[in-house]
């Protein structure tokens, strides 16, 4: 068999790793948090991601396809009920990696993988409104753009009409100044 191109295998084989994983996540969606090596954890980050996603949409393709990684169906309701339900304001980073120190035997790297359960900051919403205001606020404001050039151009013609009016004024004023001076 040649060798994977794409990097070294967390197991001996990919079939190895595709149920490693599977059991990691099944393990995260369980418990919220596990305690694996930073390798595991950052291979995992993805896959758990993708499923939340899939969690998310909530339709019947959607729950077989989580259903082909983890095979607990308690553990699949209860990613499709309350964990989706708790990432629903979310748009991503569904996960969290913390490292700690390393494994005392081999010194491995440790890290904690955790779901983020804290709701979307207020900041964030803030300026998701701003944004879908000022949306929406664009097709209005160039309509008032449009009304104040037609206000503008319509304030030029009457302006350039009262120029005429005031030259023609100017010149009967002089023609008066020059009366009352020959006197």
């Amino acid at each position: 068999m040649p060798t994977p191109k794409k990097g070294p295998r967390l197991a001996s084989s990919p079939a190895h790793e595709r149920l490693m994983l599977a059991n990691m996540a099944t393990s995260l969606f369980s418990n919220t948090r596990i305690k694996t090596t930073l390798p595991k954890a950052k291979r995992l980050r993805p896959l758990a991601e993708r499923l939340i996603t899939f969690a998310k949409r909530g339709d019947l393709h959607s729950r077989r396809r989580v259903m082909r990684v983890i095979r607990d169906k308690s553990i699949v309701h209860k990613l499709f009920t309350e964990i989706a339900e708790q990432m629903e304001q979310r748009e991503g980073g569904y996960t969290r990696i913390i490292r700690i120190a390393p494994r005392q035997g081999d010194a491995a790297p440790q890290a904690i993988i955790e779901l983020v359960t804290e709701p979307v900051s207020a900041k964030q919403a803030v300026v998701k409104e701003a944004e879908a205001a000022a949306k929406t606020a664009a097709p209005a404001a160039d309509a008032e753009v449009a009304q104040e050039a037609a206000d503008v151009s319509a304030a030029t013609t009457t302006t350039g009409e009262a120029d005429k009016v005031n030259a023609d004024g100017a010149t009967e004023d002089k023609a008066a100044t020059e009366e009352v001076a020959g006197e």
